[in-house]
């Protein structure tokens, strides 16, 4: 096997036929074997019924699916188990990431590019969004102990040898475009303009988002902690001013204004702020230490097709 495509779904059953017809053509024109993985992550809709159906109607396409829905990194994750391809390509099933794409990056990674990403100069989406998403990639540059990208996403082509070292990696809560950067090799960028999604509704919530970026801020980058030092050495210095002023309002100005409870309860509640703020960090780290020594699998899989078929064309 050459090539792989592999694309995380997770209720997309009104993208897959239109994902199918736009990748088929370019899986044909592509000079080696090519395989489509499509990984199931737990979708409720028709989702698998149409992989199986696709698996029928084309053998090259082979699809996963999870036990249950785990979450689109892991599900990412888990199509980079099966792949076989020497180069892969990741994409979404919205068709945000582009398949016409896919020729641009294979002839990138002929010019000995271990790594392919997709970085976008625009994207059609609501306006906070679009600045959420500038804010943050811009703050994960700047805090992360490595050089992340920006504008990128998981759209990317890689190497078998980056996938292989991927698979290597025991952690579990990933962070795949941190990964990708983090490992190394050459790697170079490719400019699109990000369409909006052809047919549903956004699986990645605000909520889900924002999860995702305090994973990729804890996972990548120390300051967080050091974040809670700093706060914990103002804390200190808020306490000795107010020793200061206690000591200056009892022998000095002892019906001043501000010799009243009012000061010490807003001193009080900043200490019991930071406090908080403190023991939040700390357990967003611990909280990633408990789930590292569960050494849990990463997925479980209820279903597996279409792995076979290059070994018995053989």
């Amino acid at each position: 096997m050459h090539y792989s495509l592999l694309v995380p779904v997770y209720n997309e059953a009104q993208n897959l036929p239109q994902l199918y017809q736009r990748l088929q053509p370019i899986m044909d024109g592509l000079d080696g074997a090519t395989e489509l993985v499509l990984v199931n992550d737990g979708s409720r809709d028709d989702s698998l019924h149409l992989m199986r159906e696709l698996h029928q109607k084309d053998q090259r396409v082979c699809y996963i699916n999870l036990a249950r829905n785990f979450g689109h990194q892991i599900a990412v994750s888990a199509g980079l188990q099966f792949v076989r391809g020497q180069a892969v390509v990741i994409l979404d099933a919205d068709l945000q990431d582009p398949p016409e794409l896919i020729p641009d990056m294979i002839a990138l990674w002929k010019q000995d590019y271990q790594v392919v990403y997709g970085q976008r100069i625009k994207r059609k989406e609501n306006w906070f969004k679009r600045l959420c998403a500038y804010g943050f990639y811009r703050v994960l540059a700047y805090l992360a102990s490595v050089d992340m990208p920006r504008d990128t996403g998981d759209f990317c082509l890689l190497d078998r040898r980056v996938v292989d070292v991927l698979n290597a990696m025991p952690e579990r809560n990933r962070y795949v475009r941190g990964l990708r950067a983090w490992v190394g090799f050459r790697q170079t960028a490719i400019l699109y303009h990000r369409p909006p999604r052809y047919a549903g509704e956004p699986k990645y919530t605000f909520t889900k988002s924002l999860s995702l970026a305090i994973n990729a801020l804890v996972s990548f980058s120390r300051v967080p902690l050091r974040l809670a030092t700093y706060l914990g050495f103002l804390s200190g210095l808020v306490a000795l001013i107010m020793f200061i002023l206690v000591i200056y309002w009892r022998f000095f100005a002892p019906n001043s204004p501000l010799a009243g409870y009012a000061i010490v309860i807003l001193a009080v509640l900043f200490l019991s702020a930071a406090q908080l703020i403190t023991i939040g960090i700390l357990g967003e780290y611990i909280g990633r230490i408990y789930e590292e020594v569960k050494a849990r699998p990463l997925f479980t899989v209820s279903e597996v097709c279409g792995f076979e078929f290059e070994e018995n064309k053989s």
